[in-house]
């Protein structure tokens, strides 16, 4: 017993970490849920107290679980400018005036987050070049260790994460505003010009290349889309704009974001791409079914409206 405390104490320490990997790794939370479960389950047994690297040994565990459950999917025929929102990361946003998260394991995700849009090219690759890209490029792990991972040599491995690096840059997104106060100074004109029904200080506040990707799920289809350019996009603004919706500050996988509510029942969560100071890029869930599996109570509670 006293072993199996232990062990559960040291595999806590690590759950942030493990957690960061498989979303990175599978762009679901529910699914990297699973993953860590899993490692869970193979470390807590007899003589697992011997591993000397623990932390090096349960990402080596988790990053495998991963690589089967991706090559366990389903493909996914979607070109990446489809519709396709990952599951997005979500907290208080202290440049809103929100109170920040005081769950240790969450801030962690979120320290590690990336951008929803480099989720979504993620996907993109195929499940080895997914896990070389991820554990080298973004966790930094030599090749000699991922190459058992996918069955091939470190060179190999190497050419693996080559190609992945070369897919990543060229469907590229824009890079963001540093600074999250600007990122929020931003979202709010979007929202004030959106109420306010003014067309032209939308457009002025957006990319012209700005692409807007929608989830309404089968309860909404009407919502799905994909929308591109300044104009079409302020258009759906100001068609969707509710002046009796609140409108919350939230984080969004690291950026500025909104969960819009009514009647303070979560109708959408928007995510949004700050770059020069117009927003590039907006990813939004309207899908009553994936709004209720998020936890959104930290955003809801203490956002201002």
């Amino acid at each position: 017993m006293e072993e199996v405390e232990w062990l559960a104490e040291r595999f806590e320490e690590h759950r942030g970490h493990l957690r960061a990997v498989a979303y990175r790794m599978l762009g679901s939370l529910h699914e990297a849920d699973d993953a860590v479960q899993d490692a869970w389950l193979r470390l807590n047994r007899p003589g697992a107290g011997e591993i000397e690297n623990l932390g090096g040994w349960l990402t080596t565990v988790v990053a495998r679980i991963c690589l089967n459950m991706l090559r366990a999917r389903r493909v996914r025929t979607e070109d990446p400018i489809g519709v396709y929102v990952p599951d997005p990361l979500v907290a208080p946003d202290p440049a809103g005036g929100a109170r920040q998260s005081e769950q240790p394991e969450q801030e962690v995700l979120l320290a590690e987050s990336v951008g929803l849009a480099l989720i979504i090219i993620l996907d993109t690759l195929t499940p080895a070049e997914r896990l070389t890209f991820v554990l080298h490029d973004m966790f930094g792990l030599p090749f000699d260790e991922i190459a058992p991972m996918v069955d091939r040599t470190p060179t190999a491995a190497r050419q693996l994460a080559s190609r992945a690096r070369r897919r990543v840059r060229a469907l590229g997104a824009p890079t963001p505003d540093a600074d999250r106060i600007v990122q929020r100074r931003v979202v709010d004109a979007f929202f004030a010009a959106a109420r306010g029904g003014d067309f032209d200080a939308l457009v002025e506040l957006l990319d012209p290349d700005i692409v807007l990707r929608a989830d309404g799920g089968v309860t909404r289809p009407q919502a799905t889309a994909v929308v591109r350019g300044a104009a079409a996009v302020a258009r759906r603004a100001l068609m969707f704009a509710q002046p009796t919706a609140a409108v919350r500050p939230a984080l969004v996988n690291g950026a500025a974001g909104v969960v819009i509510t009514l009647d303070d029942q979560p109708i959408s969560l928007m995510g949004f791409t700050v770059a020069g100071e117009r927003i590039a890029e907006i990813y939004a869930i309207v899908d009553p079914d994936r709004l209720s599996a998020l936890d959104l109570a930290s955003v809801t509670v203490e956002g201002r409206a």
